[in-house]
């Protein structure tokens, strides 16, 4: 086989996703699944879930997977990987106890995982992976033998994410009226999470204090001037750019990552600012967040004031993106087997680590957490 398409010593590949409801009576166990362990009431779920019941109860995120999967399978016939790829969910079916479960009794040992989370935090990495410590776990109790997974790196500053997102910017721009398509500013937003669990996100040589954001923010201001960058150079127009947030939820006390896009979109209107482009560069898909929080309710703020906006599109299925999870597991199939991989990165930070360390995206109360340094099964005792 040749090196390049060699994808030993893994035999599968797993999506690993949030998941989300597909219908009106989803939503709300949906939300009880997400809110599990945190005491809220079933009514106030109910509340949340409008923001669903809006779309007809569905998400967008699983048929977005499905064709993520298509994509996938297809990039790797295309290229001779001969390697399986199966999808599992964190908080919906298919849910990721089940997959684990069917792709044992198919007989997959070795498990490369992708989880739809391109950022270090404890919400989009360590959680996926005390996720998979639970799952792993429910299969031993069941008398199987767990196999071994690994999660892929963090892949916020790989060719294939960011370029497909680049081409999204210049499309939105383009479509702006002309009058204020120089002018425009350019907003990249990701989700708001806890200034506490941003300051503790990443490895911990990359913790921070007092609200600066930790690896979480790093990464996305490195993403986004990459791509702030590429559209300068593409148009030869150099537009204004701020990273913003989007999506908070919580105690109004706890201090979480602003501003808010919809009080940015207030400040910009009230600059003079003559338009915008919403980029959610924080997001694989168009999923909720993005439906909702950008497409309906910050767009209409942007209308309140008069103010014109366009969101560009996320990377979704793109070939490209599929040709960067292809990547990414040779890459780290050569690392297991003692090769010295090429690791694809754009931006100053380059590539991530493979395995995640001791105190990488700690979270509040200690769990096990599968794929990583501190795992006590067999990943660590395969180290050892």
């Amino acid at each position: 086989m040749p090196e390049q398409c060699d994808p030993r010593p893994y035999d599968a590949l797993l999506l690993l996703s949030f998941g989300g409801p597909e219908g009106p009576d989803d939503v709300v166990p949906f939300l009880e699944n997400v809110t599990r362990g945190r005491g809220i009431p079933r009514e106030r779920l109910k509340e949340v879930g409008q923001h669903y019941f809006l779309f007809g109860g569905v998400s967008p995120i699983n048929a977005q997977n499905r064709e993520l999967l298509d994509a996938l399978r297809e990039d790797f016939a295309e290229n001779g990987l001969d390697l399986p790829v199966y999808w599992g969910n964190r908080n919906w079916a298919p849910y990721l106890t089940d997959t684990l479960r069917t792709m044992v009794h198919d007989g997959h040992r070795r498990i490369a995982v992708l989880a739809t989370s391109a950022y270090a935090s404890y919400s989009g990495c360590r959680q996926y992976r005390e996720n998979l410590a639970d799952a792993l776990a429910a299969l031993r109790a069941e008398g199987l033998e767990p196999p071994r997974v690994d999660k892929l790196r963090h892949y916020f500053n790989h060719p294939g994410f960011l370029r497909p997102m680049i081409d999204g910017v210049l499309a939105s721009l383009a479509a702006l009226p002309d009058r204020v398509r120089d002018g425009a500013h350019l907003a990249f937003t990701t989700h708001s999470i806890p200034t506490a669990a941003a300051d503790t996100s990443g490895t911990p040589a990359e913790h921070t204090r007092d609200g600066a954001g930790g690896a979480y923010v790093a990464q996305h201001l490195d993403a986004a001037r990459v791509i702030a960058d590429a559209v300068r150079d593409r148009t030869g127009v150099d537009h204004p750019w701020r990273l913003v947030y989007q999506s908070r939820s919580g105690a109004p006390h706890i201090p979480w990552l602003e501003p808010d896009i919809c009080d940015h979109l207030e400040a910009a209107h009230a600059d003079g600012v003559p338009a915008v482009v919403m980029v959610p560069v924080g997001f694989v898909s168009d999923h909720m967040e993005v439906k909702y929080d950008l497409d309906t309710e910050a767009a209409a703020k942007a209308a309140e004031l008069g103010l014109p906006v366009t969101r560009s599109a996320t990377v979704g299925a793109d070939p490209r993106f599929a040709a960067a999870v292809r990547d990414l597991l040779l890459e780290r199939a050569a690392a297991e087997r003692g090769a010295t991989p090429q690791r694809c990165a754009l931006g100053a930070l380059g590539a991530g680590h493979d395995l995640c360390p001791v105190g990488c995206c700690p979270a509040r109360s200690p769990r096990p957490a599968a794929a990583g340094a501190d795992w006590p099964g067999p990943v660590a005792e395969a180290r050892a």
